[in-house]
């Protein structure tokens, strides 16, 4: 039968045959972190929980907390889970290491935590905050009335 290289993962698949190397787990991504790292992952992800209805998955080497969209996303490192959080506005704090615009109205934060008791405030508010902003940003997108037209002289 024949056969097609993988574009992402270079294994050889028979034609036809089902296939997803992008496909993992929590487990998969979280299996390897040291007990402290371990105990963060389990309190950020608990704290996320909290905050409402949510879909958490794996996608490639990150674990995805959306609602509609994703919010934020976790890359657990060998040294720090990397928390990448998206909000209105840019935030200037020092847990905080970079900040970018991400779209016309995101900005993406990453954090890098290393211990369980860095998984508190300011950090649980801004993802909260991350949470709620997809209300905030479509209560914001409310159609201004438009302007009269100003009528031309007829010639």
């Amino acid at each position: 039968m024949a056969t097609r290289e993988c574009y992402h993962c270079k294994q050889m698949i028979e034609v036809g045959e089902p296939h997803d190397c992008w496909t993992t787990t929590e487990g998969a991504l979280t299996r390897d972190l040291s007990d402290d790292l371990q105990e963060a992952w389990e309190r950020l992800r608990e704290s996320a929980a909290d905050f409402g209805e949510q879909r958490i998955y794996a996608s490639h080497n990150s674990i995805m907390f959306a609602r509609k969209s994703c919010y934020f996303f976790v890359r657990p490192k060998k040294s720090f889970l990397e928390v990448c959080f998206f909000l209105d506005r840019p935030v200037r704090a020092p847990q905080i290491k970079r900040v970018d615009q991400s779209s016309k109205t995101k900005f993406v934060h990453i954090v890098q935590v290393r211990h369980r008791d860095e998984v508190e405030a300011p950090l649980t508010g801004w993802l909260e905050e991350a949470y709620r902003l997809p209300d905030k940003l479509a209560a914001g997108t409310k159609k201004k009335p438009s302007k009269p037209r100003a009528r031309g002289k007829k010639r």
